[in-house]
């Protein structure tokens, strides 16, 4: 992205805040920003001036706001990392969804595009691996509640071998 496009972790919040509501509304008004993010409209006010002058939304004052081209790209790029970390969060280390939500805001904004398509790979093959899957999920969550002795492992990987053989033979 070239220097003027890039925006203030506040600004990719306006701006993902923006999206959301533009698509479950069609458009935005100042007062739904605000009320979203919980802030006052003087915030929104000049939010909203600063991405109309980077070229993210189409703004007037007491105007409807729209995402330009450019504006929906960058906050489906905002809201993509958010699901990813979320997602990563609640799936692969088994958070709670309102610590994954608050976590994923944070990072969000500093995560480099290479780490994120890293976690989207990683996710991806968690859910599909024979050796990993579901129960991998499950004694993962387990080890963090208990612990886990080294002599589970080779009972462990005996189990993923056979379950891995009995889906060879169904396919």
């Amino acid at each position: 992205m070239a220097e003027m496009d890039t925006l203030s972790s506040s600004m990719e919040d306006y701006l993902e805040a923006i999206y959301h509501i533009v698509a479950r509304k069609q458009a935005a008004r100042a007062k739904d920003i605000a009320e979203r993010m919980n802030v006052n409209n003087s915030s929104v006010t000049g939010a909203l001036r600063s991405l109309s002058e980077k070229g993210f939304i189409n703004y007037a004052p007491y105007d409807l706001i729209t995402l330009t081209k450019k504006g929906k790209e960058h906050a489906r790029y905002v809201v993509r990392k958010h699901d990813t970390l979320k997602e990563f969060f609640m799936k692969v280390l088994g958070a709670q969804e309102e610590e994954a939500e608050a976590t994923a805001c944070k990072m969000e904004h500093a995560i480099s595009p290479d780490i994120l398509e890293r976690l989207i790979r990683f996710v991806e093959f968690v859910e599909v691996c024979p050796r990993i899957g579901d129960e991998w999920m499950k004694t993962f969550e387990k080890f963090c509640r208990e612990g886990m002795a080294s002599e589970n492992c080779e009972q462990c990987l005996s189990q993923c071998l056979e379950t891995y053989k009995e889906q060879e033979e169904k396919e």
